[in-house]
């Protein structure tokens, strides 16, 4: 039987680039427009538009894995930065990150990964694992390994390919930030391999 796996804030698919066709992936977005590209580039996945923290919360029983990217830029020491240099305001951080990462770890029965950027202030809850300059919150351990990225992040504009996504024949609206916001698909092959893995040692304890 195919791992059901839940794929929240899905954006373009980044971290869902790698997988493969070996599970039965379900993704979240809240636009549809974004909702309509990922749903081209991953046309055997089930797509549904609406509201990711509010359907985790009603349908996290239903699935065997969750991976959950909630929005970024409250935390992004790009925030900080820009606060101090008068380019944004100041604004109190999403809980909604923090929110998924204590409903998943005291109820969800399944493996889980909440991902987001690195914050401008001591993290609330203490990562799982630090990779590619992004936290991970799990509950299953992820072996520290380093990425050689060539995406340099401040030369991406929209209309050229990044990690193999090319977008030139869409009509969404902010090209540039969408592909700016993916996690780097080696990344989210490697951490459901280390998924995988731990997966795999215990049932082969309980036999």
């Amino acid at each position: 039987m195919k791992l059901k796996i839940l794929n929240c804030y899905s954006g373009l698919g980044g971290n869902r680039k790698d997988w493969g066709d070996d599970y039965e992936v379900t993704a979240i977005e809240y636009k549809q427009e974004i909702a309509d590209i990922y749903k081209d580039l991953f046309p055997d996945d089930k797509v549904i538009v609406c509201d990711a923290h509010k359907y985790i919360l009603e349908h996290y029983k239903e699935y065997d894995v969750i991976w959950s990217s909630p929005p970024c830029p409250t935390h992004s020491d790009i925030r900080r930065c820009g606060v101090h240099a008068g380019q944004y305001e100041a604004l109190y951080p999403d809980m909604t990150l923090y929110q998924e990462i204590i409903l998943l770890s005291n109820f969800f029965k399944g493996y889980f990964i909440v991902e987001n950027v690195k914050p401008y202030y001591t993290p609330l809850i203490p990562p799982t694992q630090v990779l590619h300059r992004h936290l991970f919150w799990t509950n299953f351990d992820i072996r520290k390994k380093d990425f050689i990225d060539t995406r340099i992040h401040n030369d991406i504009i929209g209309s050229t390919p990044v990690y193999g996504f090319d977008l030139t024949k869409y009509k969404a609206k902010d090209k540039r930030k969408l592909l700016r916001n993916m996690v780097n698909p080696e990344v989210g092959k490697y951490i459901l391999d280390e998924l995988l893995k731990v997966k795999n040692t215990k049932q082969e304890k309980l036999i």
